[in-house]
C-alpha cells in the first residue's frame, strides 16, 4: 500500500509534469501510477483534505451470513459428539443431511474446528508433511554442477551413443563431458573423478551436483564417489520435469546447431 507522503509526492510531480507540457497518461506511467489511481487520489484530496487512505480504518460490517455464537456452539457439540467424532466434515454433512440436520458447510466446519484447535491429526500413522523443495544458487564458480545424459542417434536405428555432460550453474561452463556406448553409473563415476581431477578441486571446497533422477544419477557406485569426493548430491523432484532446465537446454542448444548429425553419428 503507498503511504500518504509517496502519494503527495507523486501527485505533485505528475501535476509539475503536465503543467510544463506533458501528458498525464505519460506522466504517470512514468511514475507507475495508473491514472485512473491519480484520479482517485485527486478526489479523495478534495473530499477528506488528506491523501490518507482510508480502506484500512474502514468499518466494515459482518456478513449476512455469518454464524451466531449459538450456531457456532452447534457447531462443536455436534462434532464431539460420540456419534459424530470420528467424522471429517466432508463425511458429517452428508450424514446430517440423511437425518434433515444441516449445522453448516463443509469448508465452514473446517474452518472453525481449525480455529478452535480442533483439526489435528488422529490415528498412529504419522502425520503429513509439506517439505520445501530445496534450491541452490550460486554466486562464483564451482559451487554448483549440473549434470544430466543424453541420447545422440548412432549409425543404425535404434543405437544410440550417451553424452554425459557437467556444467556449472554460475556461467554455464561445461567442466567435463564424455560419450558412452552405455548409460550407468560406474561411467558417471569414473568421469566425476576425472573432472574433479581437472578442475583441481578435491573437497577443498563445498559443492553441489544437481540432477534428475536417473538410475544412473541415483546409483550407489554414483552416490559412494560423491560422498567420497566431498560432493553433495541433489535430484530433480519426482515428476517435476523441468527441475534441471540448464542442462536440458545445453543439450538443445547442442542439437540444433548446423553440424550435429540427426542422421546418427559414425
Amino acid at each position: 500500500m503507498i503511504s500518504t507522503s509517496d502519494r503527495e509526492n507523486a501527485v505533485m510531480l505528475i501535476d509539475e509534469a503536465v503543467s510544463s507540457g506533458a501528458s498525464l497518461t505519460k506522466a504517470c506511467k512514468e511514475l507507475g501510477v495508473d491514472e485512473r489511481t491519480y484520479y482517485r487520489w485527486i478526489q479523495l484530496k478534495k473530499e477528506t483534505g488528506s491523501y490518507d487512505d482510508l480502506r484500512p480504518k474502514t468499518e466494515r460490517k459482518e456478513p449476512a451470513n455469518k454464524l451466531s455464537p449459538e450456531e457456532r456452539k452447534t457447531v462443536i457439540e455436534t462434532v464431539n459428539k460420540p456419534k459424530y467424532a470420528s467424522m471429517p466434515p466432508c463425511e458429517l454433512v452428508p450424514a446430517l443431511a440423511d437425518e434433515g440436520i444441516y449445522i453448516g458447510s463443509e469448508s465452514t466446519i473446517y474452518r472453525i474446528l481449525r480455529e478452535e484447535k480442533m483439526q489435528n491429526h488422529r490415528g498412529r500413522s504419522e502425520a503429513p508433511k509439506r517439505n520445501h523443495p530445496t534450491t541452490y544458487s550460486a554466486d562464483a564458480p564451482n559451487q554448483v554442477w549440473m549434470w544430466d545424459i543424453t541420447y545422440l542417434n548412432g549409425p543404425h536405428r535404434g543405437m544410440f551413443y550417451y553424452l554425459y555432460l557437467f556444467s556449472d550453474l554460475y556461467d554455464r561452463n561445461i567442466v567435463g563431458w564424455e560419450v558412452f556406448e552405455t548409460e550407468s553409473a560406474e561411467h558417471a563415476s569414473e568421469l566425476i573423478r576425472r573432472i574433479c581431477l581437472k578442475q583441481q578441486r578435491l573437497s577443498v571446497e563445498p559443492l553441489v551436483l544437481h540432477s534428475d533422477n536417473g538410475s544412473p544419477m541415483k546409483g550407489a557406485t554414483m552416490l559412494a564417489t560423491l560422498y567420497q569426493l566431498g560432493i553433495t548430491p541433489s535430484n530433480s523432484r519426482p515428476r517435476v520435469s523441468n527441475d534441471n532446465p540448464y542442462a536440458e537446454s545445453l543439450f538443445k542448444t547442442l542439437k540444433y546447431r548446423p553440424n550435429y548429425q540427426p542422421k546418427g553419428f559414425e
